[in-house]
């Protein structure tokens, strides 16, 4: 089976794919991500993505020898749009509150690109999700970013902790939200011959007196 590698440094990402029982080793690419003049956020995150993808692979072979031909690299980049602008980590705690009060009572969307490389071979799937906010009370801003969630997030918020208790409702993927969609990425990953789903029941352990058995004929044959 391929050896799978995550090309990412996001700890949300790794207990993602742990979540669905995959075994994977973290390369942290190198990758610029400003954001170019007039790039639409799907083109971003796309092209994001597969700079991720490359950057661990050219890693793998110039700077440890290593072979990629059997190994399955998986990168993703995450977006929070609102009225057509990408909302990126904020920058400081002003940064933060001025991106959560744009969220506050309104939707935005939260577009994930996720690339799946294997030697010359790349793949890639789009996924996005509409969440909306409640409204946001501008010392609710002040308390959350002392909390420290906000601080390494796109758009100031993570939905899987303290920054759940904004959302109202949403359409679409959760995991998308939290940084990779599960169902996306294993659809993808299966094509490159990774498979969550075990292949076969796990052996149920035999009656206590089938093995006591078993321990009588080697005992006595």
């Amino acid at each position: 089976m391929p050896e799978l590698i995550l090309a990412s440094s996001s700890p949300r990402r790794a207990d993602l794919l742990s979540q669905i029982g995959l075994e994977f080793e973290v390369v942290v690419p190198e990758v610029s991500e400003t954001v170019q003049k007039k790039e639409l956020p799907a083109d971003y995150v796309a092209r994001i993505s597969r700079k991720k993808a490359d950057s661990v692979a050219a890693f793998l072979e110039q700077d440890t020898g290593a072979q990629i031909a059997d190994r399955i690299i998986l990168a993703a980049d995450t977006a929070v749009v609102v009225d057509g602008a990408i909302l990126g980590k904020p920058s400081d705690r002003s940064d933060a509150i001025s991106m959560l009060q744009r969220l506050s009572g309104s939707t935005h969307q939260v577009i994930t690109s996720v690339t799946v490389r294997l030697g010359s071979r790349v793949e890639s799937a789009q996924v996005e999700t509409i969440v909306q906010f409640r409204v946001i009370r501008p010392e609710e801003c002040v308390r959350y970013w002392v909390s420290g969630e906000p601080a390494d997030k796109a758009g100031a918020y993570g939905i899987q902790g303290l920054g759940s208790i904004f959302v109202e409702k949403l359409c679409g993927s959760y995991s998308n939200v939290v940084g990779l969609p599960l169902a996306e990425t294993a659809s993808l990953l299966s094509g490159f011959g990774l498979d969550c789903l075990p292949l076969e029941p796990p052996s149920e352990p035999r009656p206590a007196e089938e093995q006591n058995l078993d321990k009588d004929v080697i005992q006595h044959g």
